[in-house]
């Protein structure tokens, strides 16, 4: 857990979170190790039965990890080294999943410098890193915002963190999300920001979003997406859990169902999607952590 991404305090919660649980279940041999330049030496000490993988982001989420773990003989929870290193780049992402049939939003990558100079896309549309989780450096450039037309240079954003950006065009509606575990879509969830969008504080911050699970939509809609998360895993080839984020325009039906991003390694804080729509299920937060485990061990 833990490490030095972007996403580093909230792999931390649920580090302990997962180390939390397992004790509460009788597990008496269970180490935590906050990931450093050391890892490998470190896990060479632990000598560990298995790794449960709560890091987000880089380089704990895009294969790198998984790689050093394939190499070290370790097994190791979520998805493996290929699966990782193409869900976590949202390009890569839209190149198998489009021609599976599930439908996501068109974009364009482009370089930071060029937006002082231009918009890429028609306003109003979005501003997203290409391989960062958490909503981390997202920014939504309307008519009506303050960023300028076009973008400032001495504006805050982004664009100022990132050389190379993805750019999409804004889909209104409503931010739902799915998980799903193992073979099997759980339940949608909605999820409505008191202020704002989804961002990173939204939702890592309690009473910031209104969780609504399972959301009130209609069968189809949710049907719709239930069937995109689950094709999303099985054609990325994803393990354990993952959770697709959508977003819907309901003046569209159906059709403006997209699914946005894939998420390898789902948060498991006290804030985490995947955990809850496991209680849906009848799945508490230890039995997830125990089921993701043994299918590592399989």
């Amino acid at each position: 857990m833990g490490g030095w991404s972007s996403e580093r305090e909230v792999s931390l919660m649920s580090g302990k979170g997962v180390a939390d649980a397992l004790r509460e279940r009788g597990w008496s041999n269970v180490s935590t190790l906050d990931m450093g330049r050391d890892v490998a030496e470190r896990l060479n000490e632990l000598k560990p039965d298995v790794v449960f993988n709560a890091l987000h982001g880089h380089p704990g989420e895009d294969g790198t990890v998984q790689g050093m773990l394939e190499l070290m003989g370790i097994p190791y929870t979520h998805s493996g080294v290929t699966t990782s290193a193409i869900a976590i780049d949202k390009e890569l992402t839209k190149l198998l999943l489009v021609p599976a049939g599930v439908r996501m939003p068109r974009g364009t990558m482009v370089k930071s410098a060029d937006l002082h100079s231009g918009d890429p896309l028609p306003r109003p549309y979005v501003l997203k890193p290409v391989n960062e989780g958490s909503s981390v450096g997202v920014a939504i450039v309307t008519a009506e915002g303050n960023y300028g037309s076009p973008i400032g240079r001495d504006v805050a954003g982004p664009w100022a963190e990132f050389d190379e950006l993805l750019a999409e065009p804004f889909i209104a509606g409503h931010e739902l999300t799915v998980a799903v575990l193992g073979d099997e879509a759980l339940c949608v969830t909605e999820l409505k920001p008191k202020v704002g969008f989804y961002d990173f504080d939204s939702k890592y911050t309690d009473g910031l979003t209104e969780h609504i699970c399972p959301a009130r939509v209609p069968d189809e809609i949710a049907q719709s997406m239930l069937d995109m998360a689950l094709t999303a895993h099985r054609v990325l080839g994803c393990k354990g859990a993952s959770r697709s984020d959508f977003r819907w325009d309901d003046t569209q039906g159906e059709a403006g169902v997209y699914l946005l991003e894939v998420n390898t390694q789902p948060g498991m804080t006290p804030l985490s999607l995947v955990p809850e729509q496991a209680r849906q299920r009848g799945i508490s937060y230890g039995e997830l952590v125990e089921q993701l485990i043994a299918e590592a061990l399989q």
